[in-house]
């Protein structure tokens, strides 16, 4: 079966989560993913730990392996010029190129998206940054909490009077960069079949991380008032729509819609406490909801809810998650070999098409293990390849190479 995106070809200079899982979600819908790396480490999460034993010591990294099934791995050293040619032939063929350097880098190396578009006016060049090709923070460095920080939705998360809660998961860098980099280079190659060119495409994990903030944004331009934390409805403000403790664990209740509240209120013999649904964390009627929470374990919770429809489900850690009937059934944990340590377990699709379905295909490739076979595609002689190899322009397999995540 042919795959959506079987025609699109990729070049990802990228390094880490949000370049990473942007390429992914392109490879698992047949997208031919290139990873390009320097003749060094390459992408620093191939040292990541924890490591499976017995693969290629640069594919061994459960982290990596996440992010990178399906691609091919090259080497170049772009501070080379012989290693930049390579580069600029790769572009002729390719109908993408991300990257996730600071604004500038590629430039001055001189494969930046003017130079490559010369090569290719129909290269789509999505570059994945902390806070955009321009504005004052245009060379700052950063990480998902300091985008989070800084556009408001991590002083939003959290209890009120209490500190700032991280996330478990990367919402700038998967929601802001890796999902909006992902829109943009099919929004640019969907303009492109109308006009034949390509375009830059510029992604800032801090715009787009902001975007996530849209309904509480809505409401502070509408009225003005500037929330705490704890206060917005859907983050903690509302008693209907909060997570509770149970008599073991916890459970979330988001019985937002006035049915699904009653609902709740009706199966626990509490039709009082219909009106009160839109009160505040901290009154009395609060104090009566967290009680009844505590009367019963979260299996007797789960059993009310099968009984009554009121959007409660409960707090899972992670080993239950996966291994639960919903995660199974929409077979969102899947297996692939991997060489050297057999079957490995990953997260599945998360979009699922009906006649075009993506799938999970090919392990993660060791450090520089396509570069010769690349080569030769691009019409490199055996001896032109040696050649690039003694001069550090090109590497190829890393036999043996080891590296730190932290250096």
């Amino acid at each position: 079966m042919t795959k959506p995106l079987s025609d699109v070809r990729v070049l990802d200079l990228s390094r880490l989560l949000p370049g990473g899982f942007c390429s992914l979600l392109l490879a698992d819908f047949g997208a031919e993913v290139l990873k390009v790396e320097d003749t060094g480490m390459g992408d620093y999460i191939r040292w990541s730990p924890p490591y499976y034993e017995g693969a290629d010591d640069s594919a061994k990294s459960a982290l990596y392996l996440a992010l990178n099934r399906g691609k091919r791995s090259i080497r170049l050293n772009l501070k080379e010029e012989r290693g930049r040619e390579v580069l600029l032939k790769l572009a002729r063929d390719y109908d993408v190129l991300l990257e996730s350097f600071r604004p500038g880098v590629l430039d001055r190396l001189g494969v930046g998206y003017e130079r490559l578009r010369e090569e290719n006016p129909g290269l789509v060049y999505c570059a994945i940054t902390g806070y955009g090709q321009d504005g004052p923070y245009r060379d700052r460095s950063g990480h998902d909490m300091n985008y989070l920080g800084l556009i408001g939705l991590l002083g939003l998360t959290g209890e009120k009077d209490g500190p700032p809660v991280q996330p478990g998961g990367q919402i700038a860098d998967l929601g802001g960069g890796a999902l909006m980099a992902a829109f943009g280079i099919m929004a640019a190659l969907h303009e492109r079949q109308k006009s034949g060119e390509g375009q830059f495409v510029d992604v800032s994990m801090a715009d787009g991380a902001l975007s996530w903030l849209s309904l509480v944004v809505a409401r502070y331009f509408a009225d003005g008032h500037v929330p705490k934390r704890g206060e917005p409805e859907l983050a903690g403000g509302l008693i209907c729509y909060r997570p509770y403790a149970c008599k073991d664990g916890w459970v979330t209740l988001g019985a937002l819609e006035p049915k699904f509240w009653q609902a709740w209120c009706r199966g626990v013999g509490r039709e009082d406490l219909i009106e009160k649904q839109f009160e505040r964390p901290g009154s009395q009627a609060h104090a009566e909801v967290e009680r009844i929470f505590l009367e019963r374990t979260r299996d007797e919770w789960h059993d009310f809810a099968s009984q009554n429809d009121c959007c409660l489900e409960p707090v899972l850690d992670l080993d239950e998650a996966l291994n639960s009937e919903l995660v199974r059934a929409r077979e969102m944990v899947v297996e692939l070999d991997q060489p050297g340590a057999g079957r490995v377990k990953q997260l599945g699709v998360p979009v699922k098409l009906s006649r075009t379905p993506g799938a999970v295909n090919n392990p993660g490739p060791a450090l520089g293990e396509h570069t010769k076979e690349v080569l030769q595609g691009l019409g490199y002689r055996e001896t032109e390849i040696e050649a690039l190899k003694e001069s550090g322009a090109v590497a190829g397999t890393a036999a043996g190479a080891r590296g730190s995540f932290m250096a």
